[in-house]
């Protein structure tokens, strides 16, 4: 039978690690709302955006022999919009700086391991672009003797999701497509859908020969100044961008809910724990109680008898 000190120990304990997840839950419930809202503010723009873009390129000419290098990697937009043979394939992984979310950072991690073996089924390689510490150390410890590179890895993103990450981040995806190190691009993310849900998704970003037959055109009489061309060389740094910043948005917003909700069940798991060992704990002061009660009456009882 245990003994009633170590119960005391374990309620103690339990109820420590109760309130350590009942605070680590009001914490991300604190951040999630504003998440929630600039993932959802930023899906009409992004949405318009990547319309605009998609009539664009469907127009555009077949850069494949434009020789015009810009010192910007995205200012490129010949290199990023010509067609060629796919040898390498970029993956931009986003995951969490911190773990206490459930099956967040595993479920985004199991994706981006089927999305290599699927590349390695077919022959071509994969290169890798990690968010989150979760997936680089993940990541690394898979593939750290193995031909699958991670290019890039990038932590502590802000709660809010400032623009100059993702800017960075297609700076480098961009500079190593434009180099001839990968030859397409995909995002690997999870898309907010609720405070209870999210979906882990990915996107093809480049090439774009994909997009005007998946995107809905804007307007086939729409009139770009001074021409399309010159139009596509300032919005496709900008769809690129906006692109990665909208699945980091996604990204975190889903982060933080499931947290919230990990650290929800945590917190509940330890209340019925405590509950549970309570009334252990009763059973056994009771019965050590009526033990000595009964050793007390036997005692009595034999001092009569002689």
């Amino acid at each position: 039978m245990p003994n009633l000190n170590d119960i005391k120990n374990r309620i103690r304990s339990v109820k420590s690690t109760g309130k350590i997840t009942q605070a680590m839950k009001m914490v991300a419930a604190s951040k999630v709302k504003k998440a929630e809202i600039a993932a959802k503010e930023s899906r009409p723009y992004s949405e318009y955006l990547t319309k605009v873009f998609a009539e664009l390129v469907d127009g555009s000419v077949d850069f494949s022999q434009e020789q015009i290098n810009y010192e910007n990697p995205l200012a490129n937009y010949s290199a990023l919009l010509s067609k060629r043979t796919v040898k390498n394939a970029g993956i931009l992984v986003i995951t969490a700086d911190k773990g206490l979310a459930g099956a967040y950072n595993s479920n985004i991690i199991k994706e981006a391991q089927k999305r290599v073996s699927e590349l390695k089924g077919q022959g071509l390689g994969a290169k890798l672009f990690v968010v989150g510490l979760k997936g680089i150390a993940a990541l690394k410890k898979a593939y750290g003797n193995t031909d699958v590179e991670i290019i890039k890895n990038y932590s502590k993103i802000p709660a809010i999701v400032e623009v100059e990450v993702a800017n960075m981040i297609a700076e480098d995806m961009a500079k190593a497509y434009v180099d001839g190190r990968i030859d397409e691009i995909d995002v690997i993310y999870t898309e907010f859908r609720s405070m209870l849900s999210y979906k882990v998704n990915s996107f093809k970003l480049l090439p774009v020969s994909t997009l005007t037959k998946t995107t809905e055109k804007v307007n086939s009489e729409m009139i770009f100044e001074p021409s399309k061309d010159a139009v596509l060389q300032k919005l496709l740094p900008m769809y690129i961008s906006n692109s990665i910043y909208k699945a980091l948005k996604e990204a975190m917003a889903s982060e933080l809910a499931a947290r919230m909700n990990a650290m929800s069940n945590a917190t509940k798991n330890a209340e019925e724990m405590v509950a549970t060992l309570s009334v252990t704990y009763n059973k056994i002061r009771q019965y050590g109680i009526t033990n000595e009660i009964t050793e007390v009456i036997s005692g009595a009882n034999s001092i009569k008898e002689n």
